[in-house]
């Protein structure tokens, strides 16, 4: 049976939905992940243990792994951490992949903003300064707005919007205590010892989800995120596709996107950019060499030539194998997701409303992903969501209702954690 490999986090959500779309496209997984390696198969999917901080070492165990299982067909990185490991390992297997160099440089902001200066695209001033820092000097005489954010942590977390010194001074420290953190520094990423700082780029932002193909850039969906994200803090919430903007923005944004993309010099394997919208053009904050992260790719609505239904994951699959999936388009009609985020700090006691919002037209399901008693941490320390909320209907702007209307019915009990007084 034809194999691929598949590399992630062990919290990745978007395992199982490669597992089943795997089963229908006919392809056999095997997995590599940073599991525990002093335990036998913990996770009971008989993952290759790794360390993305070791990749001559874990590209050694795969290959070991790999020798005593068979060939493997393809690969492919969920999450921003595999995508380097994932580059590596394929290169070894003399796969199609991207070169790990420019996975390295997709993954790190600073590395990202040189190569799109470079490359002539729009590109925000910007510069990194070492964690030790002083933030009082590092504050004065800047232009604000500003945002400061580390170079290698995924999504929004750490990223903050400053408009006075005030508040570049308090950020820095809170930003440096994030990155001095167990969990950051258990990443042994060099990265985390610097912050950078860009001028605040305003518009609207958008996500453009595609692959490429020995370069040739494909576009799978265009995502509009209605809510503003202007900051102080950066909450990625709602995706609509397709998107309402104009054909000449949408055109331009792809654009950009594959200009971004050949900038790092990534050629092969799935994209998903962020990018913002403004009279100056189009700026791509960041291209990532893997697919749209969580639950959410539930929301890319794909169908075959035919016209049958088929998932993002599915579709990845057969293009890690190397078949031709230029036949495959958007689905008619609109769909979207809302990732739930969390309000404020403490434990999650639970959730009322699940089967109201679920009953609103155009919902296809809300999933609450917190479990009880979970320590919640919200942004810009935090790394997750509530939930995910998903949502199809003929326009994209039903759909953006029914994913408000269903938070709304939701009624999360978060009990705020109490500090004791001296």
């Amino acid at each position: 049976m034809t194999r691929v490999l598949l590399l992630a986090t062990t919290t990745g959500y978007q395992i199982r939905s490669f597992g089943d779309a795997a089963e229908k496209a006919g392809v056999r997984l095997v997995f590599a992940s940073d599991r525990c390696d002093r335990l036998e198969d913990p996770w009971w999917d008989q993952a290759i243990p790794v360390r993305f901080h070791d990749e001559p070492g874990s590209i050694d165990a795969v290959i070991t792994a790999l020798g005593a299982t068979g060939a493997i067909d393809g690969v492919i990185a969920v999450g921003d951490r595999p995508t380097r490991l994932a580059a590596s390992v394929a290169r070894s297997l003399g796969l199609p992949g991207n070169p790990p160099e420019a996975a390295a440089a997709s993954r790190n902001k600073l590395a990202s903003r040189r190569a799109f200066r470079r490359a002539g695209l729009p590109t925000p001033s910007f510069e990194a300064v070492s964690i030790d820092s002083d933030p009082p000097t590092l504050a004065a005489g800047r232009p604000y707005p500003l945002v400061i954010k580390p170079l290698a942590l995924s999504g929004s977390r750490g990223v903050m919007r400053v408009d006075t010194p005030a508040e570049f001074i308090a950020s820095f420290v809170r930003l440096r205590n994030l990155l001095r953190s167990i969990d950051v520094r258990s990443e042994r990423d060099e990265a985390h010892d610097h912050v950078l700082i860009e001028t605040f780029v305003p518009g609207r932002e958008y996500a453009v989800e595609g692959v490429l193909t020995n370069g040739a850039f494909q576009v799978f969906a265009i995502f509009d995120k209605p809510d503003p994200l202007d900051g102080p803090l950066f909450e990625e919430t709602i995706y609509v596709t397709p998107s309402r903007a104009s054909a000449d923005v949408q055109e331009a944004m792809i654009h950009a996107v594959h200009r971004a993309a050949g900038a790092l010099g990534l050629v092969h394997g799935p994209i998903h950019a962020e990018c913002r919208l403004n009279a100056d053009g189009v700026y791509v904050l960041e291209v990532a060499p893997r697919p749209i992260g969580g639950l959410c790719s539930r929301a890319v609505r794909l169908r075959a030539a035919d016209g049958t239904s088929v998932s993002l994951e599915e579709v990845l699959l057969r293009h890690a194998i190397g078949q031709d999936i230029t036949g495959f388009r958007q689905g008619h009609g609109a769909s979207g997701v809302m990732m739930i985020p969390i309000p404020v700090g403490g434990v999650f006691r639970g959730v009322a409303g699940v089967s109201e919002s679920r009953e609103i037209v155009g919902i296809d399901d809300v999933i609450v992903t917190a479990k009880p008693d979970e320590i919640l941490v919200p942004l810009p320390e935090g790394r997750s969501y509530l939930g995910f909320i998903f949502a199809s209907e003929r326009e994209p702007a039903v759909v953006e209702r029914s994913l408000r209307n269903a938070h709304r019915c939701l009624n999360f009990s978060i009990e705020r954690a109490v500090t004791m007084a001296r």
